[in-house]
């Protein structure tokens, strides 16, 4: 078995690869198995590079350290790969994927659980071609995402704030988007303000829409939120937020299905897949019940108990 590390240079704003490479030198100076440390050079490096370690037929347990964008192209490395498991190793700023597991998330910062972790299989929802370990969106959110990096780029502003300014902006814009929504029976055709389809938990840095959704139960947690003006949604979008959406009947509909979700724009609009950004004017969602197998770290419990 290899053990494969991919560090994203420029996650988290600074480069962490010597870090990673001193903690790996310790974790392996009692163990025999081969390491690899891979610097990733641009979009979509690191699923390339899995895939051709992939192709060897050899076990290979895959380290994403950067943020969620680093976890997400290891995912769509993964996918489908019987002999390859994958983990976030956070060294990023964005982590959403591990909030799931709430204290126990820090366990993936410790590499030694890691190495010493069992591999479980969990689900993808399978997007246009690139899946989703944890939130895929559109609509309002999606744009918010999107767009927020670049205020946060511009000085004095970053964080929460460059948040701010993306979300201000965007519902300046305009909060709703015509779609066609078809999945589990419904069909609409209207002006939604967001779409959200949950594999996990957080996104967007902490917004929490389903409060039990789970990475192994083959199920989406499929929010769909109609048009509201500015009011409305500054006084929804804190329920949505905190889980509390089944709060809200008259404004969001709650699916919990394994069904398709196919999503139709009148132009070409932005789709949220883990923090990263697709542009089409046709979205299909598919879970994909087992399709890649996560590394669990040592001592995490969240699996064995089907209420977590």
């Amino acid at each position: 078995m290899k053990h494969l590390f991919i560090v994203n240079p420029v996650a988290g704003g600074s480069d962490k690869t010597d870090e990673v490479r001193a903690r790996a030198r310790e974790a392996f100076r009692s163990r025999e198995e081969p390491y690899e440390i891979y610097v990733t050079r641009g979009p979509m490096d690191a699923a390339r590079k899995i895939r051709g370690e992939a192709e060897s037929g050899e076990r290979l347990r895959v380290y994403a350290c950067g943020g969620d964008g680093t976890f997400n192209e290891c995912v769509c490395g993964a996918a489908l790969c019987e002999n390859v498991a994958v983990c976030p190793f956070p060294t990023g700023t964005g982590n959403d994927f591990c909030r799931m597991f709430g204290a126990e998330k820090e366990l993936f910062r410790d590499l030694d659980a890691l190495l010493d972790g069992m591999e479980r299989p969990i689900d993808l929802i399978e997007c246009n071609g690139r899946y989703s370990a944890n939130i895929c969106s559109v609509g309002i959110d999606a744009r918010i995402g999107t767009e927020v990096h670049k205020y946060s780029k511009i000085p004095l502003i970053g964080g929460s704030a460059a948040y701010v300014v993306s979300a201000a902006v965007n519902m300046f814009k305009g909060i709703a988007t015509e779609m066609t929504v078809r999945c589990d029976g419904i069909e609409r055709h209207e002006k939604f303000s967001l779409i959200c389809a949950c594999n996990g938990r957080y996104y967007g840095g902490g917004f929490n829409p389903s409060l039990h959704a789970r990475p192994d139960d083959g199920i989406m947690d499929v929010y769909i939120a109609k048009k509201v003006n500015i009011v409305q949604f500054a006084a929804l979008i804190g329920k949505y937020a905190a889980g509390r959406a089944d709060e809200l009947p008259a404004y969001v509909t709650h699916l919990k299905t394994g069904e398709d979700l196919e999503i139709l724009f009148e132009k070409e609009d932005v789709v949220n897949v883990d923090g990263e950004a697709l542009y089409t004017d046709r979205v299909r969602m598919r879970m994909v019940p087992g399709a890649m197998k996560l590394i669990v770290p040592k001592g995490m419990r969240f699996f064995d108990d089907p209420e977590a």
